[in-house]
Formats: structure tokens, sequence, C-alpha cells
């Protein structure tokens, strides 16, 4: 009885026991250029992120993470902490952090890995502080732990985005010191060059974020970012897509599998771009998709059904 009774609570919670990303992989460590589990097998995680939580709070619910990892095969999923914009962490502090652990607590739950992802082009270094401050004490001993430290830095230059990253690296590490941490780049995270000729110095267990779209960002970036992996400088694709940068116009399909081939061959993570439902390109979700999961491909947009197709088969 109690193991048919334990069989229906892992139908439920979203994914079989065997197949739990965490459960299998545990810990992540950053070796080299490259990411390994805690047994030192080298791995890629896979996933989407949710859009930002002050849009689109709707979806920040338990429900929709089980379902990503139970039927679009996610071993990550990324919480986009919106900062500045109305009803972002700034002013709206509690309402922000109730947003983060639903997320949170649903990939725990469901096995899998969470990008607790600080959504902002600026600077706020105290309000960073003290919202990882807070994500750090409580969850730093959960191996499903990720922390994005700044989203996309767009103007700011990378001596400024250095100094504000060793600082907030300090703070989480004073908490957490194995779980995995993102760091942004200029322009986007477009200018990964120069962390690859200046990364910083004295931290451990960190990667550092290039984002593309592929209508938009095309060969040169690639490039770009096999000299920096040529330097040494790990590298994590937390937000990617297949349309022009402004998340709008038609998707390049070509392109877009031409960087997943990429990045698969060089073990490289990729995270998509956005389980929302914008009137945009690269939101993912149709206006009549539930909130809580539950999708059938009627409900998905264009970029939905492929970002649903590619996951699929890891």
């Amino acid at each position: 009885m109690k193991k048919a009774l334990f069989s229906i609570f892992l139908l439920i919670s979203g994914m079989p026991y065997a197949q739990r990303p965490v459960d299998i992989h545990g810990f992540l460590n950053v070796k080299g250029t490259g990411l390994f589990d805690q047994y030192g097998k080298k791995i890629a995680l896979h996933g989407v992120s949710y859009g930002w939580h002050n849009f689109w709070p709707r979806f920040y619910n338990q429900s929709s993470v089980a379902w990503l990892a139970g039927d679009w095969h996610v071993s990550v999923v990324r919480a986009a902490i919106g900062a500045e914009p109305r009803d972002g962490y700034i002013n709206a502090p509690k309402k922000s952090l109730k947003a983060a652990e639903a997320i949170i607590n649903g990939a725990i739950k469901s096995g899998i890995y969470v990008i607790v992802d600080w959504h902002s082009h600026n600077i706020n270094i105290d309000s960073a502080t003290q919202f990882f401050t807070f994500i750090a004490k409580k969850y730093h001993h959960y191996p499903n732990i990720i922390y994005e430290i700044f989203n996309e830095p767009d103007y700011e230059s990378w001596e400024e985005v250095k100094q504000y990253a060793e600082k907030i690296v300090t703070v989480i590490r004073k908490y957490d010191p194995k779980n995995l941490i993102l760091v942004g780049c200029p322009h986007w995270d477009q200018d990964i060059m120069q962390p690859a000729d200046d990364p910083l110095k004295n931290v451990t267990n960190v990667m550092y974020t290039v984002h593309f779209y592929a209508a938009t960002h095309k060969e040169y970036l690639r490039k770009r970012c096999d000299s920096a992996l040529a330097k040494g400088l790990p590298i994590f694709i937390s937000e990617s897509a297949g349309m022009e940068a402004s998340g709008d116009g038609n998707l390049d399909y070509p392109e877009w599998l031409t960087w997943i081939r990429w990045a698969d061959n060089r073990n490289i993570s990729w995270v998509v771009w956005s389980v929302s439902d914008k009137d945009e390109t690269c939101s993912m979700l149709k206006k009549s998709a539930g909130s809580n999961g539950g999708w059938n491909d009627n409900e998905l947009k264009e970029s939905g059904v492929y970002t649903k197709r590619l996951l699929k088969k890891y």
C-alpha cells in the first residue's frame, strides 16, 4: 500500500523519480568552461524563462512549474523577478518575493533547477543585496538554486558591472558557499569578450551569461563566445529565442537551430524566453492559456510550440 501511494505521489509531483534532474545531479559545479554535477559528470541544462513577474504574475505558481517539468521536460526554469518597473521588487518587495518563492518551491517540488533572476537593466546594489540575502539565507541548502545577479546590463561598463558582481557574489557566498552564480555582461549580455579579458577574481562556481535572439544575433556572437571559451570563460545562455532582439518579428528557424546545435556541441546550457501571453512573438502562450499549465498546442504560440519540441528531446 505504501509503495502504491508513493507511486501516486510521484505522478502528481510532475516527473518520475528516476528522471528528476536534481535527484540525479545534485549540486552543480563549474570546472574550467564546463558545468558538472556533484558526481563529476558534465551536464547542460535546458528550459524556459518566465516573463517579468510583475507583468505576468498569473503564471507564477507551482502548478505551471510542474507542468513544464513533466510535459515539456525542462530541467531548469527561470524566475524573472523585475526590479524597477511597476510592482517590481523595489516598490513591492513582499509581492515580488512571493512570486519568486512560488517558482522556487515549485522547482524544488518537481526536482528541477531554478534560476532566481534579478531582472534589471540597471545597478541597484541595495535592493539586490536585500533580495539575494533573503533567497540565499532561506534556500542555500537546496541544490536546485541558481542565482542570476544581473539580467542584462545595458549601458553600464564592464568595470561597473564587475564591481557590482563582486559585491553581490560576496553577499550570496556569506550564506551559500556552493550553488551556481550567473554574472551578466554589458550591452544586454552581448559583450562577453570583456569578462573573458577581465573575469572576476577569487570567486568560485561562477559562469557568465550570454543572451541571443536568433533573428538578430548570428555568427558574430557565436564567434565572440568561442573566443571567450578559448580564454577559459564558462558561459551559460540564460535567455534566448528565435525572433528579433525586440522580442517581435518572424522566427528565424534555421538560425535558432544553428544556435541550439552550437550550444549542444559545447555542452552549454540554454533557456528560452518567455512563459507569458503578451502580444509579441517571444511570448509562448496565447491569452486562452490557463495560468496553471495543462496547455495543449492550440494554446501555444509559434515560439511555444517550437520551444516545447526542442525541449522534449532532452
